[in-house]
């Protein structure tokens, strides 16, 4: 599947078209590669977008209008082929919508474009979710960059509104019967001045969620306390996650608009927690940046 690369004097990224999905970031002052690069050995994946799933549904099965439909963990927008629709030196757009394989497990038609902008040191992502239907549309939309870091040896830095996060986080944790989903459990994470130290025991238990807009920007640093890099979002809830038990040296920043179900919902897709819904015709537009230092 095609790639497509974009650069200025700060960085370098490159996407492809299948799943419009970030490849490659490469900071140019040293040549760094900031995006893990799939290894399939821990995960195949680099960044893919996450649409109109965000997670799992409870039993993987949703409901619309006495229906049952099943779709796979993370909806079905990152193994789609997208058509590269607008290309200049600063800018790629990619464009996919509705066909059907996806009717038969999501209900809507729908565009979904995403962006991709480079300003100096920041790559700007843009999502813009069109309803092309005649009803109500319900989804949710993520993000899931997997950036190059040692779980041994770095740390994030959680902040809000520029400052950062003094005392602690709260995380719900994913349900360990291997479905998926939320459980009515919680864990809370000390900080130190806003700053986690990483581990890979953080994620034995899946993915760390964080939910009530608890910060709106997670940064990368190392060891010393560098940053590398910060992803900036306005999302009402995030996730932090690597594979468990796998000693992966990546971990994913993920800001999410929608999260999986909890363990007993009553799979309604319009009654899903932090989902989003378009009138005919609406359009939903939102974004995030990666900034790199």
């Amino acid at each position: 599947m095609a790639e497509h690369t974009i650069s200025n004097d700060k960085l370098s990224l490159t996407v492809s078209e299948h799943g419009a999905e970030i490849r490659s970031i490469i900071r140019k002052r040293d040549n760094k590669e900031l995006m893990w690069q799939a290894d399939s050995a821990f995960w195949g994946r680099t960044s893919p977008v996450l649409f109109p799933l965000v997670g799992n549904y409870y039993e993987k099965e949703s409901v619309y209008a006495g229906k049952t439909y099943t779709m796979s963990q993370h909806g079905f927008a990152r193994d789609m082929d997208f058509h590269l629709v607008a290309k200049t030196d600063n800018m790629l757009k990619f464009l996919v919508r509705d066909n059907e394989m996806t009717k038969e497990k999501y209900p809507f038609s729908f565009y979904l474009t995403i962006s991709y902008e480079l300003e100096g040191d920041t790559v700007k992502v843009g999502w813009a979710v069109k309803n092309t239907d005649i009803k109500t549309m319900y989804f949710s939309i993520g993000g899931h960059p997997a950036f190059n870091c040692d779980l041994n040896k770095d740390k994030l830095l959680f902040e809000k509104e520029g400052k950062p996060v003094k005392n602690s986080l709260t995380s719900g944790i994913i349900e360990s019967d291997g479905s998926g989903c939320l459980s009515s459990r919680q864990k809370t994470l000390k900080l130190d001045n806003g700053i986690l130290c990483l581990s890979e025991e953080m994620f034995d238990e899946d993915a760390l969620i964080f939910e009530d807009l608890q910060s709106d920007c997670v940064t990368l640093m190392d060891e010393h306390e560098r940053k590398v890099l910060s992803v900036s979002f306005d999302a009402p809830l995030f996730g932090v996650w690597s594979p468990a038990g796998k000693h992966a040296p990546f971990v994913c920043i993920e800001p999410w608009y929608g999260r999986c179900d909890k363990v007993g919902f009553s799979k309604k897709i319009e009654e899903r927690e932090y989902g989003t819904s378009l009138e005919m015709g609406e359009e939903f537009i939102t974004s995030y940046d990666i900034k790199c230092y």
